[in-house]
């Protein structure tokens, strides 16, 4: 056991007399001792419940024959952090978080893992830490929110987070009152858990269920229900059970197991994030990761949920119709999904969705009538992104996914932001914003206040938004991310100029700045890149070793 390196000898008694500081036993330092990260927070609303599940793994630990050892983490709340300094600090903590796992699990000799973890950097944060340790280890999340209601909302439709957002455009624009909106943040947040649509973090807590790294229901049992505090004893109990038969990572994050987890991602229309982050966890595991095999999956995998932002159901509505293993088992029953693969239940992805069954077959449709022929993402390449740029086309409306227009070029988030609350964007533009790249932003900001205003102002079927940041999961309409090179290393992005044309074919999955060859590379030739946003710090040091968005911005 790995533990034993500070358990077990007369070498170890000092080691021994620390642990017995904390109050542990001889009797509990004769078990495997189980590492438990516990990221729990009071200002990450899909945070603030996690000792509740910390508590339910413990016992499940426990009633396993281990002894848990909780250490924390820290995480970064997209939705508060958005359209401020803050937005820069989210991707990058994904690797803060990855490190932090890394050397807790190192230095303490854990001889399996428990990581609990819920929003968005967190979890691919902790499975990049997972795939890089290799050992036993079982990924839990706290669940989802519920989703909230208001009388005011057409059709008696919930709402999100995301409402709220959409909500400031549609104030600006005359649709909504204040008073209207603030009745609506009142009520669209209404329990803890992550945010509850197919937003990031409920994206990568299903991928992780796919992927084989987390139990049956990770990915869609809410937050608040009964049922999730029993899925965490049964995770305690699960990396007992992994530790016996040796069950670490690299069984499980194989070649086919990341195919498994796009196929999925296609049907139920997840975040363009995935694209950022899959390839991150990827590279932990050693597993070759090319963005073309979006596209090529996408083409055979139909796209079976509508979920917001791209639809009207919730996470809570997937969980009811049968979750992910439903999912699973309906692209199984058409050969779509490698059965074989590993899972931390010790079974295969076959025999764990043996039994599910659709039980709603309006939210989780049929392979023979999907809600669209091809899955929820696509990759755009062309002249503006020969690396590539990702695209939630589930979510774009059918008249923008071919659109042609004149580009209007902003350096920052900030600046195009400005520029959509004036109403200075008109039906047809194409907004550009460069330098927000992993390395111009630094940190590669989501876009989800201009992409909401553009959606509350009822412009997101008429104007599309491209840029070398990226973008919240629940951001819908024709915006097109992860434009890459990005701007501050020398992409062509950064040649583009007020008014130049934009051709966009999402269908023919192309991408193009009308402008000669020649006179791309004349502007090129003039350009100097901007000086860095910041200077010293975490950022700074971020800034200078980030790789590019196409490569999953992992830092090397």
């Amino acid at each position: 056991m790995k533990s034993d390196n500070v358990r077990i000898g007369l070498e170890r008694a000092p080691h021994r007399s620390l642990f017995k500081a904390m109050g542990y036993t001889d009797e509990e330092l004769n078990r495997p001792l189980i590492g438990v990260a516990n990221p729990m927070n009071a200002v990450i609303p899909g945070h603030v419940h996690l000792n509740n599940i910390a508590e339910a793994v413990q016992k499940g630990i426990y009633l396993a024959g281990g002894t848990p050892a909780i250490f924390g983490g820290i995480g970064v709340c997209d939705g508060i952090a958005m359209n401020h300094a803050g937005m820069k600090y989210s991707l990058a903590s994904r690797e803060i978080i990855a490190d932090s796992v890394e050397i807790m699990a190192t230095a303490h000799a854990f001889d399996g893992l428990v990581l609990i973890c819920n929003c968005d950097k967190i979890v691919p944060g902790m499975l990049m830490a997972a795939a890089r340790i290799d050992i036993p280890t079982v990924i839990i999340s706290g669940g989802p929110m519920l989703a909230g209601s208001h009388p005011q909302v057409k059709n008696g439709d919930k709402i999100d987070l995301i409402t709220v957002f959409e909500g400031v455009g549609a104030v600006k624009s005359g649709k909504m009152t204040e008073e209207e909106l603030s009745l609506m943040e009142d009520e669209a947040c209404p329990t803890c858990g992550s945010c509850a649509g197919m937003f990031t973090a409920n994206s990568m807590n299903c991928l992780t269920e796919v992927i084989g790294m987390g139990l049956p229901g990770n990915g869609t049992i809410p937050a608040v229900m009964a049922s999730r505090i029993r899925l965490a004893k049964q995770a305690g109990m699960a990396i007992m059970d992994m530790v016996e038969k040796n069950i670490t990572p690299s069984r499980i994050m194989t070649p086919e197991a990341f195919a498994n987890a796009l196929a999925v991602d296609m049907a139920l229309g997840c975040s363009t994030n995935t694209a950022l982050h899959l390839p991150a966890i990827a590279h932990e595991a050693g597993v070759e990761f090319d963005l073309k095999q979006i596209n090529e999956i996408s083409a055979r995998i139909p796209h079976l949920c509508q979920l917001s932002p791209g639809g009207y159901h919730r996470i809570e509505d997937l969980n009811r119709a049968g979750g992910i293993q439903a999912v699973l088992g309906e692209l199984i029953k058409h050969n779509l999904i490698n059965t074989d693969c590993l899972t931390v239940t010790g079974g295969t992805v076959g025999e764990n969705a043996a039994k599910a069954r659709i039980l709603d077959p309006e939210v989780i449709r049929s392979v023979e009538t999907p809600y669209h022929k091809e899955g929820g993402l696509a990759v755009l390449f062309g002249n503006v992104a020969p690396e590539g740029c990702v695209v939630k086309q589930s979510a774009v409306v059918d008249k923008m996914l071919v659109h042609e227009g004149p580009a209007r070029v902003f350096d920052s988030e900030d600046e195009a932001s400005k520029a959509i609350m004036d109403g200075l964007i008109k039906k047809g533009d194409v907004v550009v914003v460069r330098y927000e790249g992993p390395k111009g932003g630094p940190g590669m900001r989501e876009m989800l206040t201009p992409t909401s205003v553009i959606a509350g102002m009822g412009l997101d079927a008429d104007v599309a938004l491209i840029t070398d940041g990226r973008f919240s999961g629940g951001t819908r309409g024709a915006a097109i991310g992860h434009v890459s090179p990005e701007a501050m290393s020398g992409g062509p992005i950064a040649a583009v100029r007020e008014g130049d044309i934009i051709k966009i074919n999402i269908p023919e999955k192309t991408i193009a700045l009308e402008v000669p060859e020649e006179e791309i590379k004349a502007r090129m030739a003039d350009w100097t890149p901007p000086e860095p946003k910041i200077t010293k710090g975490y950022m700074a040091r971020y800034a200078r070793n980030v790789e590019s968005a196409s490569k999953g911005a992992v830092v090397l």
